[in-house]
């Protein structure tokens, strides 16, 4: 069979039905074309011929973007993000084709949560990320900064006093200001710089990355009010191996774009979808990944809590690929 191998219009979707059969135009597509996704599809006996529904769609797991290049079959890729991992753990790496479906998705993704970056004077507190050339994370932060065009927004990679400062001057403009931070340097900041931020929006992005001991994101929110004086706490999820990202506004419930969206598997089944308000790993499409993959298991724990929301609660241990590591060599 013919496939369309040309990018589809993700980023105008407002149906789920439209969504729903992008999702399995692509999933054809990618059976066909993405190598190693192909062989785990039928090392699990689930091809196109064989699923008929949203749930029955192969997830690959994570891993796979540590020990194989997954971009399809004759496909250049025009960057390769990595992951930062912690000490003793492999990376991850995800081969990129097209920067601009990147770029479109985090942009048209921010617009949709918080309008026009030119609104903002955007701050970043990425110090483990900033220590690398290949993050993504890194990457999405510089292009918003230079689409705020705000003289002042930029990287503070470890200096505190130089970006208390910078707060303590935006603050007193009143401009609208965001300060995205991976969890342990926000942490750090808070300590050393408490301060009463009105006019600004703090956005954290996962975990201490093995830097400090880990606490729950209720803990590391708590903690972030009371010394910014703030209502609630922000939040991004995405990681190296996607190319969307969905945003919580507060109290951990984040919300995906349209071309993306969260599935729940059974924790003890991982080919089982779960239902509403169960606890289990986090399964993702994002219909971004065109080229790579759009169907992923992640490690990651969490509840779908209806309306396209969801909560993110922990991570699996590093044992888990529950009988999927047949093809992990």
């Amino acid at each position: 069979m013919h496939l369309n191998t040309k990018f589809p219009d993700i980023f105008s979707l407002d149906k789920v039905t439209l969504f729903e059969k992008i999702v399995f135009d692509v999933f054809h597509f990618q059976y066909q074309h993405i190598s190693i996704y192909h062989q785990f599809c039928n090392s699990i006996n689930k091809t196109p011929s064989s699923v008929s529904s949203l749930n029955e769609i192969p997830f690959l797991p994570i891993e796979f973007f540590k020990t194989h290049r997954v971009i399809s079959e004759k496909t250049e890729a025009q960057i390769v993000f990595g992951s930062s991992g912690t000490t003793g753990t492999t990376p991850s790496f995800h081969h990129v084709k097209d920067l601009s479906v990147y770029e479109n998705s985090f942009a048209n993704t921010f617009q949709l949560f918080y309008g026009n970056p030119q609104d903002y004077c955007i701050l970043a507190l990425l110090p483990s990320y900033l220590e690398r050339n290949n993050s993504s994370l890194v990457y999405m932060v510089d292009k918003l900064m230079k689409r705020s065009k705000h003289p002042q927004s930029g990287f503070y990679k470890n200096d505190f006093h130089s970006l208390s400062n910078t707060l303590r001057m935006l603050e007193n403009r009143q401009q609208k200001t965001l300060l995205i931070g991976v969890s342990f340097a926000l942490l750090d900041f808070a300590k050393q710089y408490p301060m009463p931020l009105n006019n600004t929006i703090i956005m954290e992005t996962g975990g201490m990355k093995g830097r400090q001991e880990e606490i729950t994101r209720e803990e590391l929110h708590h903690l972030l009010t009371l010394a910014f004086q703030q209502k609630n706490i922000h939040s991004e999820y995405g990681m190296t191996e996607l190319l969307s990202q969905a945003y919580s506004p507060g109290n951990g419930i984040f919300a995906t774009p349209p071309w993306m969206k969260i599935l729940i598997r059974e924790m003890n089944d991982p080919l089982w979808i779960g239902q509403t308000n169960k606890i289990g790993g986090i399964n993702v499409i994002d219909l971004a990944n065109y080229h790579s993959c759009s169907f992923i298991a992640t490690q990651d724990l969490g509840k779908d809590l209806g309306n396209e929301k969801f909560e993110v609660l922990g991570r699996f241990d590093h044992s888990d690929i529950r009988g999927c590591n047949l093809l992990m060599n």
